[in-house]
């Protein structure tokens, strides 16, 4: 079945649809890295995205639940260049297409996606309708700018937890996590550590995260622009200090407007899995994952005592890791992903350590 992809400034790309019918519209973003199209599906960060992959063949290892990096699939649409009609790994139980077609997202394939791609990071993410039923300029554009003015609100009340659940009893250290859509990978990396986790609602008060008296909280990653954000740091304002605190990607947006910090708003962001990071200290780099469209401003923060940058990127020199040894406060805007098999991130190794010197 035919369908298009139209772009806010009139671009459009055809493509085919199985099965699945209907229009989304959403932000259109794009992903350069090859493999983890079932962890950024169900990512939810990435929660009323229409993602573009642009890798051109996706599909060809399957899907398992293994993978999931959460139990929805948050995405508006999805556009890929060729569709996998088989797939081979040991460890899939179904097809992509299968997988797809369960979740009801809506997947455009047979695009050009390396034009698509350049296009977008020449003039920037924008938003986007995904077509079956019109394929009307002026009406796509429309209903584009109609989405515009009536946006989707409460994102966080759908993707937070929605009560206080607890995982690892008995771990030797309590920490909270403040879900802002926290993922599956992050939370097998701190139950490696042995660590107590408490997952709380994006709207827990201060107060109750202090009345747990846990020796660390985590603030997860999470939609970036979900209007829910500005609660969460006006009650961060009230922990720095008191306990230590990890920022991980949006979560360290968050952190950052507690502080007092500005953010602003990349071009194209960084969404891949290459991303040189390099802390100006010891001169030392590594390749980061990353899935973010904004990034600290880092005018604002160096106005801000205690907090210093120990983490650039080195493709554009925007910020990618905070540090505050007296505030006992570490952010970082890359994803802190497990460097092997059962094997936490060192990110989550230096949280700990810091919490042991409060």
């Amino acid at each position: 079945m035919k369908a298009i992809i139209m772009l806010e400034d009139g671009k459009s790309f055809l493509g085919e649809v199985e099965d699945l019918k209907g229009e989304r519209v959403g932000e259109v973003i794009m992903n350069t890295a090859v493999v983890g199209y079932q962890e950024m599906i169900t990512d939810p960060a990435n929660a009323g995205k229409i993602l573009v992959l642009t890798y051109p063949l996706i599909g060809n290892y399957g899907c398992a639940s293994k993978f999931n990096e959460s139990d929805n699939v948050w995405l508006a649409g999805l556009v890929i260049k060729e569709k996998s009609r088989v797939f081979s790994n040991w460890q899939a139980k179904e097809s992509f297409d299968d997988f797809i077609k369960r979740h009801n997202l809506i997947s455009l394939f047979g695009v050009d996606t390396r034009t698509l791609a350049v296009h977008l990071r020449q003039k920037g993410s924008m938003l986007g309708i995904i077509s079956t039923n019109c394929f009307e300029v002026k009406e796509l554009l429309a209903k584009i700018e109609g989405f515009r003015k009536d946006r989707p609100v409460e994102l966080l009340t759908k993707i937070s937890t929605k009560k206080k659940k607890k995982l690892g009893a008995g771990g030797k250290k309590k920490v909270a996590i403040l879900d802002l859509g926290i993922t599956n990978t992050i939370i097998r990396q701190l139950g490696s550590l042995g660590l107590s986790l408490t997952i709380l609602p994006y709207n827990t008060s201060a107060e109750d995260i202090l009345r747990l008296k846990p020796e660390g909280l985590i603030i997860s990653d999470g939609p970036e622009e979900a209007p829910e954000l500005g609660e969460v740091a006006k009650n961060l304002k009230l922990l720095i200090g008191k306990i230590p605190i990890l920022g991980i990607a949006t979560g360290n947006l968050v952190l950052a407007n507690a502080l007092g910090a500005k953010t602003n708003k990349l071009k194209t962001g960084h969404r891949g899995v290459n991303y040189p990071v390099q802390n100006p200290a010891v001169f030392k780099g590594e390749i980061t994952v990353q899935n973010h469209a904004y990034v600290i401003d880092a005018a604002s923060l160096l106005k801000i005592k205690e907090i210093k940058i120990t983490g650039y990127n080195l493709n554009d020199r925007t910020v990618e890791e905070i540090e505050s040894k007296k505030l006992k406060i570490l952010g970082i805007q890359y994803l802190p992903v497990s460097p092997g098999f059962k094997e936490a991130n060192n990110v989550f190794q230096r949280f700990i350590n810091m919490s042991k010197r409060s």
